[in-house]
């Protein structure tokens, strides 16, 4: 175990949050955590973040990070084990779709922003195109194999967008597409996948949702109407 201090300032919602926590308990690493509202940021975190985002994370009291590929990196070159790749051209091809997921979680958060049936429809289709990409890559049962890596911990809250999503109304994302598939069930029903949100995520996300003037929101609506 390495001994240093870590604290991790995060938001019970960010997926980037859940970046950080995934790779903490996969590299075992002893943290605390601390949530803040991002509607009512403290002055020492505005005085902390340069961005104003989360997450940060505290070393030892002394050093703050901020960023979520820079934290995970860090705390993977500090500890046993790799997260990436070793030889650089495989490490560079990891960061890149690294990168990538970056790209999907902005997606996604456009997607649950829509405001118009034809915007949401139209983010509906880049993200069915985004995995589609990814569906010939996946070699399984993890993104590059056996081993649970970096890129996994990237997707895994992408996907767990979707499986709170697709208990609220429906969705064609995923058809066809059985590697995404496979891979989604594997990240899903890992213990440092499952244990990197709160119990009650799925409740407050949907709060989260339905709290938007957003298409998607409107659906949920709908549909909880249509069952009662």
């Amino acid at each position: 175990m390495v001994n240093m201090k870590f604290e991790l300032v995060a938001h019970t919602l960010c997926p980037y949050v859940q970046r950080s926590v995934i790779t903490l308990l996969e590299k075992n690493v002893a943290y605390t955590r601390t949530d803040i509202d991002l509607s009512n940021k403290p002055m020492w975190f505005k005085r902390l973040s340069p961005l104003g985002k989360v997450p940060l994370l505290k070393v030892n009291d002394d050093d703050v990070l901020f960023e979520s590929a820079v934290i995970c990196e860090y705390l993977d070159e500090v500890t046993p084990g790799n997260l990436l790749p070793e030889h650089a051209i495989d490490k560079a091809r990891h960061r890149q779709w690294i990168e990538y997921g970056s790209s999907m979680l902005n997606l996604v958060a456009n997607y649950y922003n829509a405001a118009s049936e034809a915007e949401f429809n139209q983010l509906s289709g880049a993200l069915r195109d985004g995995f589609e990409r990814l569906e010939t890559l996946i070699v399984g049962p993890y993104f590059a194999g056996e081993c649970f890596g970096m890129v996994d911990a990237v997707y895994a809250p992408i996907f767990r967008y979707f499986d709170v999503f697709e208990t609220l109304t429906e969705s064609h994302l995923f058809d066809r597409l059985p590697n995404i598939n496979q891979w989604r069930a594997q990240l899903l029903a890992r213990h440092s996948v499952m244990a990197a949100v709160k119990q009650n995520y799925a409740a407050e996300l949907t709060d989260f949702i339905c709290a938007k003037n957003s298409y998607l929101a409107q659906l949920i609506k709908l549909r909880s109407e249509t069952r009662l």
